[in-house]
């Protein structure tokens, strides 16, 4: 089976369409498996995502926050955070993603379900996301819900649009009538550590290919090198060094499946010698690239 990967631009942006403008949903079941490496890339989107595992275990981050879902547990990911996702002990992981943008509970711009219920919860970062836990009521609820989603895709009845909608909007007063519960927070200004990381992020996307030191880094968001550092390796996992490496091995995947030479695709993702190419690509992917290349050319990811 051919393997995927999130495919950004280069703020991290995803780059996929989450429905469309008449019915903006979009109901995927997926598997960690079928990513290459078993994991998706960090990326957000405007649209808000509801997680349900079907079964396994993934290891689920969002934002600075990290998650373990297990068989019968889900996740309420808010609108543009930074999201990712990776595979535990080896083992595969299915899950439901149902995907909406906000403006499919609340119709048309300034209207009061908007004003009043929407923007409430989608406009303060602190709540970025939720686990819905398979021992609280509600969560599980909300499980349920999306598992009647599901249902609704496998033989769609006439009404189908209708009654999805009907049971997002039931999803979202629940988590309204949870958000809103709350102890007042007053109305947050958009983190400026986010902002930071998606500007280091889209930085190091526009300069992969080209020889990236610390010091162009840390000064494009005005810190100290060992600050970048630490902020770095905090969100993301890895230091700065390791993720360069993994995004011109992951950019690289794409040039030797449309039959690039190994020579040239070492060049274009900015590795100095066809050698070095190969070194890091068999630690990253286990094999070398003119075997990947056999192995996957012509497959469109």
């Amino acid at each position: 089976m051919p393997m995927m990967q999130i495919h950004t631009e280069k703020n991290q942006k995803e780059i996929k369409s989450h429905g469309n403008y008449e019915f903006p949903v979009n109901i995927s079941p997926e598997s960690i498996q079928s990513y290459e490496q078993g994991y998706f890339l960090w990326h957000w989107h405007p649209e808000i995502e509801l997680t349900w595992i079907i079964s396994g275990q993934i290891e689920y981050y969002v934002n600075d926050r990290k998650y373990l879902l297990s068989e019968g547990e889900g996740l309420f990911g808010n609108i543009n955070t930074l999201h990712s996702g990776y595979m535990k002990d080896g083992q595969d992981c299915d899950y439901l993603s149902v995907t909406f943008h906000p403006r499919f509970i609340y119709g048309y711009e300034n209207s009061l379900l908007q004003t009043k219920y929407v923007d409430f919860i989608t406009s303060n970062e602190l709540w970025h996301s939720l686990k819905l836990e398979k021992d609280v009521t509600w969560h599980q609820d909300i499980i349920r819900q999306i598992q009647d989603i599901y249902q609704l895709t496998q033989e769609p009845p006439e009404d189908y649009e209708f009654q999805v909608h009907l049971i997002l909007c039931s999803i979202w007063q629940k988590l309204y009538l949870h958000y809103a519960s709350q102890p007042s927070v007053g109305r947050l200004h958009p983190q400026k550590h986010l902002k930071r990381l998606k500007d280091i992020l889209t930085y190091v996307q526009e300069h992969y290919a080209q020889e990236i030191t610390l010091d162009d880094v840390a000064g494009h968001v005005n810190i100290c090198k060992s600050e970048c550092c630490r902020f770095f390796k905090k969100y993301m996992k890895m230091t700065i060094f390791e993720y360069v490496m993994f995004l011109r091995i992951q950019n690289s995947l794409l040039l030797l499946k449309n039959g690039e030479s190994v020579t040239k695709t070492a060049s274009m993702a900015g590795f100095s010698t066809p050698a070095y190419y190969g070194q890091i690509f068999k630690r990253y992917m286990g094999c070398s690239p003119s075997q990947y290349r056999k192995q996957h050319m012509g497959e469109n990811l």
